[in-house]
């Protein structure tokens, strides 16, 4: 639905002045410490965007911390992570369950009551329950007989409308309920919406919460998203080059960070990424996409940068 609708769902006047644009690379991984979370900011000012303590092997509760106290007035944080689960095809994120969720919130609260005991805001609980475990594909070959959409043999599983907005850009985003193969990010979206429960409220959820008109908010990132607007193909869009970063840096318009050798490819997502929003932010159609219904807002969410 175009216009009215898709900007009262964003909550839009106008895009807020965002003085800081922070964009972490998630990760779903096991143990207490994730070496796949990387965390960078970029300023309005201008100048490259910097790592934010680099020499840090952050937790998903060390995040959670930083985002409930820590985190700077105006702030527009991206996190690399879905933010909810398809909805919108089936009416339902389980159905056939009777006790499945009526919108996002809802989600974050069940995830987190049922991996509670979970150490480190994981979420093992949650995909091995036994209602829970039958829309979901884990390995081992186990694939559960609800994990495709009714009356369909996708074998790529369930998709969001907005990961179906992101293949217009030529990427190949992975199910939420895909478990298997080093691109899933299904693990690494559940322990986020944990994070998310937790925050309480504090900082709003784009466009799950209206996008406010001062302060800080979060979105859904996608990083392949920011690497496609620095002229990268889609397949190509992980850099592990300080030079290849700078290139992309400067596509964008951004300061290039002047250094050489190898880098991580979750530092270089979160580094580029932040410079991507730093002017992502300033584009109104960016928070008023089409598709982008009100009960598609409380429900599934949305990518920022998504078309």
């Amino acid at each position: 639905m175009v216009g009215e609708e898709a900007a009262r769902a964003a909550g839009l006047t106008r895009p807020p002045d965002f003085r800081h644009f922070v964009a972490i690379d998630w990760s779903g991984a096991a143990g207490p410490r994730q070496k796949g979370i990387a965390i960078a900011i970029a300023v309005a000012a201008g100048g490259p965007p910097v790592l934010v303590e680099p020499d840090r092997t952050w937790s998903r509760a060390d995040v959670l911390v930083l985002l409930k106290e820590d985190l700077s007035d105006d702030t527009l944080v991206g996190m690399d992570l879905g933010i909810s689960l398809p909805f919108a095809d089936c009416g339902a994120f389980f159905p056939g369950w009777n006790e499945s969720p009526r919108d996002a919130k809802s989600l974050w609260r069940m995830i987190d009551e049922i991996c509670a005991k979970d150490e480190h805001l994981s979420a093992s609980s949650f995909v091995d329950h036994p209602e829970l475990s039958r829309y979901y594909r884990r390995h081992g070959g186990r694939e559960g007989d609800r994990f495709h959409a009714p009356d369909t043999d996708s074998r790529r599983g369930r998709f969001r409308v907005t990961e179906r907005a992101q293949e217009a850009l030529g990427c190949k985003p992975y199910s939420n309920f895909n478990l298997v193969g080093a691109a899933q990010v299904g693990k690494s979206s559940l322990t986020g919406m944990r994070v998310l429960h937790r925050l309480d409220g504090r900082v709003p959820v784009w466009p799950i919460d209206p996008l406010p008109p001062t302060g800080s908010a979060i979105v859904e990132i996608y990083t392949a998203i920011s690497a496609i607007s620095a002229a990268r193909a889609a397949g190509r869009s992980k850099i592990r080059d300080m030079g290849d970063l700078d290139a992309a840096l400067e596509a964008l318009g951004s300061p290039s960070i002047g250094r050489s050798g190898p880098v991580s490819d979750h530092a270089s997502d979160a580094l580029l990424t932040a410079a991507w929003l730093r002017n992502a932010a300033k584009r109104p159609e960016l928070w008023s996409p089409t598709a982008l219904t009100e009960k598609i807002a409380e429900t599934e969410g949305w990518t920022f940068g998504a078309p």
